[in-house]
């Protein structure tokens, strides 16, 4: 399609950043189509969640906050958290009428005429005068390079590619990563498998007691004070522990959650430290986390030296006409909600200031 279609706002990605941005959007009086426009590129609602594993139930995910102005209640904690989300935020959309494009992929976002950016995507061009970036990590696995790890004769995935632990029945695993997917992976997998062994780069940090307000303030900061610096954004989850329930506190008394350093390479039947100690290995799971999905705003070239993009609440301090909502200290559900309020907040201040100088 060769057509460009003005508009407002686009919003890229429809998770929970996207649709809270959505939300208040049409709250602050912009209509959909018109005034903005959601785009996904995943094939139905519910964001990253609709591609989680079949055994993450919705009573095992660490908190959900609602989306704003629709509560999620009278969940099922034992169906899985991908068919609970998906099918609330299906609901969300349409209660609100946001009219999500999908699937749509956005290829590239770069400066156009008149002051406005060009949004290129799977379904054409949009002309718009602010973007919200809501599209989150899901997209972007990281995966370490390791001596060795081509020569591995086994499995390897990524979380991002995790089927459940029916299949690592009778193998022997290596989970690499020290966040809260490796924990969970390893407690799911150590009754079906032959052995598992796991490996961080750093020791875990396990974290006692309820986790209040001003803690979860202190740990959003520390993550803030990154992109302000324009740093490459650290997880809220990497500056606050992992919470010390029951769970892992079983795994630790069984010996499931026995950690050892990470290995020095990969051999083609294991894994093997410097000092000649190895394990065997039919497969390795990879928990090594996820990067942000900003390729696609490459042309504006808003990332800085430090490898992160300068943020300043949501907007980027290289382009005010760009907001990422879910990045950094905002890749919560709870920090997305208000993420997406601030982000319209600022666009509808922004929009104000531009319109007497076109006029």
């Amino acid at each position: 399609m060769n057509e460009v279609r003005e508009v407002e706002v686009v919003v890229v990605g429809a998770g929970q950043a996207g649709l809270a941005g959505a939300h208040h959007l049409r709250r602050a009086g912009f209509e959909p189509d018109r005034g903005f426009v959601v785009l996904d590129h995943s094939p139905g609602p519910g964001g990253a969640w609709q591609f989680r594993w079949p055994s993450l139930t919705y009573g095992k995910v660490h908190g959900i906050h609602a989306l704003p102005g629709m509560e999620l209640t009278d969940a099922d904690p034992a169906r899985a958290s991908s068919e609970v989300i998906s099918e609330y935020f299906d609901r969300y959309e349409r209660t609100f009428d946001l009219r999500v494009r999908r699937p749509v992929d956005v290829r590239a976002v770069r400066e156009g005429p008149g002051g406005r950016l060009l949004v290129e995507t799977s379904d054409g061009t949009w002309a718009t005068r602010a973007l919200i970036n809501a599209t989150g990590t899901w997209d972007r696995p990281f995966w370490p390079r390791h001596p060795g790890q081509e020569t591995f004769r086994g499995r390897q995935l990524h979380t991002a590619q995790y089927p459940g632990p029916e299949a690592f029945a009778g193998q022997r695993a290596v989970v690499v990563g020290g966040g809260a997917s490796g924990t969970q992976h390893l407690l799911e997998i150590a009754p079906y498998a032959a052995a598992t062994t796991w490996v961080t780069r750093r020791p875990p940090v396990f974290r006692e007691g309820p986790f209040d307000e001003e803690a979860g303030r202190a740990a959003v900061a520390l993550v803030e004070e990154r992109v302000r610096q324009g740093l490459a954004p650290r997880s809220v989850v990497s500056v606050t522990g992992l919470p010390l329930n029951d769970a892992i506190r079983q795994g630790l008394a069984d010996g499931v959650l026995d950690r050892q350093p990470l290995f020095d390479r990969i051999t083609p039947d294991g894994v093997e430290w410097a000092d000649g100690r190895r394990v065997a290995a039919d497969v390795i799971l990879w928990a090594t986390g996820f990067r942000p999905a900003v390729g696609h705003l490459a042309p504006l070239r808003l990332r800085e030296p430090g490898g992160g993009i300068r943020v300043e609440g949501t907007r980027a301090v290289a382009d005010p006409r760009i907001h990422l909502v879910g990045y950094g200290p905002s890749a919560s559900t709870v920090g997305a909600n208000r993420a997406g309020r601030a982000a319209v907040r600022d666009i509808r201040r922004l929009l104000a200031e531009v319109e007497p100088l076109a006029a």
